[in-house]
């Protein structure tokens, strides 16, 4: 079938030809007409940017109905790289689309879309699809640049409610904000903010100019934007920050409930994270934000509000030991338990004004742990927390965050010269501050546990040091993809045992967020990811399909029989840690909220009963973090963190994930109210609430 591009440009010659052969028009009398001109292709140009850094760019070349563009960035030696073609039909839809390159992590793309005799077609990284074709739907391309929405926004600004039913699944739905004017470029220039939603947990913000030509997409830290205006960084993420905020604090309004009274969860059991086990039946009361006595299951009193716990399980609130926080997830976790989070690097004043905000009850959100990010400036730096480019530097970088009075650790990165650590380490030490992080490029696990790390972050960054050679430069994928060398290791080699003794004989703690290294190695195209299979279903398109994907470049059975020992060589690893009395801290560098259900669910692999995990990832970790004596348990005088679920997590860890309700702070949150907002499905039945008898 010849495609509407190739019909647009041949059109003119076809048309011409036939009319003269249906007039039979004497040679000599035939006047050739021209041939239409080409449309002039028009270039748009944008720059990449993060945390105030250029990273990458991306161009687009319009000719007529088609569109290329190419897609690419860098930020911590990684990124995506990716070219694609769109084609428009008449409607202004796309007829076809194609994506190739390869994904943030090293996964190819080869995506395809096209419409062809009534049938659209596709090819993602989930395998093919197909659907009877409709005028009135749009592709959704999977691994599509952000270019992308400025085809989504040309289609829905055409459509009367601004909402079309998509390939392939769902609807895209736009939402004109507010106008804005941007500063930062060669003159003021008049954008309209929109909010894209349908595909993902969370809107896309962007803006288009008076011609409705892309102008940027925005986030509180990413950027992409017209080149000539990166000067508008600190405009549009302060923007992209107000639109989220506002978002969340309707959400916050609508569905935190603060009932004036104190509060009883009636007919519980209470999971006893130092006994490792479930009580009988009880009430647990609640003052303020403060759990004030545990009870029988059936006391009440009349100026109480009264929650039917139904013979459920209460838990103490989970900890996500290794987040990154965002008002996004801050959110998503409190719906799922997950009441401490400790944030491992961010943007510095973001993050204060987070913790600001859900402090004072504006934004729902766990309670933060600070650890202050420290980098060294390179071509494969990360743009978090503090760069530096001298060990005085680095040192002062220290003294920074020890002065700021409440953060927990330093955290040092990848791009650190290792021969800095010592001074970097004494410098924590006497300011009052732990130690973890990364191990810097070109050196080893060992060498940073001997300098006086108290901890070590990513179970690869402690096993590379078993397979790399002295020059190999883990500021890159390296990092990731020498675990493939890894099913040739001997765990029980002197070599391992070297550095689990090092390990043991310093009191160092492990944080190797076991759950991402899942979905890095074990991932294919087109198989449901392990981690995911409880609560996909429930989810929006765009996060079923990325379910299906990988995430490592995996093209050989080779690869695959690699990557997936790899993981079986990290389950090893955890074991003997585990035997070895070293301590396991639970977090996920993934946002946590599900996938810290998937994480405490891993550890089972390597012996933990669901009772130690529990009580791993709530007494536990709030006392490593020292803040034991607050949260951690449901115990009286302690603050009002825990969430109720159905059933017994003590017989099955699984159960953690239904949750019926959570208490932060006393403030309790129904999930089932919350999760529409994000395009989930909820998983259950809001409890009954029973208003005090004096209301009545």
């Amino acid at each position: 079938m010849i495609n509407r591009l190739t019909l647009m440009a041949l059109g003119g010659a076809f048309f011409l030809g036939g009319c003269a052969h249906e007039a039979e028009v004497a040679p000599a009398t035939i006047v050739e007409a021209e041939a239409p001109e080409a449309p002039e292709p028009v270039t748009e140009a944008y720059t990449v940017r993060l945390f105030g850094a250029d990273i990458g760019e991306m161009t687009a070349v319009t000719t007529g109905p088609g569109i290329k563009v190419d897609y690419e960035y860098r930020n911590n030696g990684r990124g995506p790289t990716m070219a694609e073609t769109i084609l428009l039909g008449e409607d202004g839809l796309p007829v076809s689309w194609t994506v190739d390159g390869n994904t943030t992590f090293g996964n190819k793309v080869t995506e395809t879309f096209a419409l062809d005799d009534g049938t659209a077609r596709w090819v993602d990284t989930t395998g093919p699809g197909m659907a009877d074709a409709d005028e009135a739907t749009i592709y959704i391309a999977q691994n599509a640049s952000p270019y992308a929405l400025a085809v989504y926004a040309h289609a829905l600004l055409a459509d009367d409610d601004q909402t079309l039913a998509a390939y392939p699944a769902g609807a895209l739905h736009l939402e004109a904000l507010e106008d804005v004017t941007v500063e930062g470029g060669p003159e003021p220039i008049g954008t309209t903010a929109y909010a894209l939603t349908g595909e993902s947990l969370d809107p896309t913000y962007f803006l288009m100019d008076a011609d409705d030509a892309f102008f940027a997409v925005i986030s509180p830290r990413f950027l992409v934007i017209r080149k000539g205006y990166e000067g508008a960084e600190a405009q549009l993420t302060n923007l992209a920050t107000r639109l989220a905020s506002e978002r969340y604090e309707t959400i916050q309004t609508r569905t935190a409930h603060n009932y004036g009274t104190p509060v009883r969860i009636a007919d519980v059991r209470i999971f006893d994270p130092v006994k490792k086990a479930l009580t009988g039946p009880v009430s647990v009361l609640v003052e303020g934000t403060t759990i004030k006595a545990i009870e029988a299951a059936n006391v009440s009193h009349p100026d109480e509000t009264v929650i039917d716990g139904n013979g459920g399980t209460l838990i103490p609130g989970l900890t996500d030991m290794h987040g990154h926080v965002g008002q996004d997830d801050a959110l998503l976790n409190i719906a799922a338990g997950v009441t401490l989070i400790r944030d491992m690097g961010n943007d510095n004043a973001k993050l204060a004004e987070l913790i600001g905000k859900i402090d004072d009850g504006t934004l729902a959100g766990p309670r933060i742990v600070k650890n202050g990010f420290i980098e060294g400036k390179s071509p494969f730096n990360s743009n978090n927390g503090m760069l530096v480019s001298s060990k005085e530097e680095a040192v002062a970088a220290v003294d920074w965050y020890a002065d700021q009075g409440d953060y927990f650790q330093i955290k040092i990165y990848n791009s650190i010269n290792p021969d800095w650590v010592p001074a970097m380490v004494a410098e924590a030490r006497k300011r009052g501050l732990g130690v973890t992080g990364h191990v810097p490029a070109f050196t080893n696990a060992n060498t940073m546990i001997e300098a006086g790390y108290d901890e070590m972050t990513h179970i690869n960054q402690v096993m590379l040091g078993w397979v790399l050679e002295p020059t190999e430069d883990t500021r890159t994928l390296l990092r990731l993809t020498a675990l493939q060398r890894l099913p040739k290791v001997n765990l029980d080699s002197p070599q391992v045992q070297h550095t689990l003794d090092l390990m043991v004989e310093n009191n160092v703690a492990i944080d190797p967020t076991y759950e991402i290294h899942e979905a890095l190695l074990l991932s294919r195209n087109g198989e449901l990811q392990a981690g995911v299979v409880d609560y996909i279903d429930h989810m929006p398109v765009g996060e079923q399909r990325d379910a299906r994907a990988a995430w490592s470049n995996i093209e050989t059975p080779e690869d695959d029989a690699a990557y997936a020992g790899a993981f079986d060589q990290i389950t090893g690893t955890l074991k003997r840690m585990k035997d070895r009395g070293i301590f396991i801290l639970m977090g996920t560098d993934m946002g946590g909220a599900f996938t810290l259900h998937r994480e405490l669910e891993l550890y089972q692999n390597v012996g933990f009963t669901p009772a130690e995990i529990l009580a791993r990832a709530t007494q536990e970790a709030a006392d490593y973090v020292k803040l034991g004596d607050e949260v951690g348990s449901i115990t009286p005088g302690k603050k009002a963190d825990f969430f109720l679920v159905p059933g017994n997590p003590v017989e099955d860890l699984k159960a953690i994930k239904t949750i019926k309700l959570v208490s932060k702070d006393g403030t309790i949150y129904f999930p089932t109210e919350i999760y529409p907002y994000f395009g989930i499905e909820p998983f259950t039945e809001i409890p009954d609430v029973m208003a005090p008898a004096s209301a009545n």
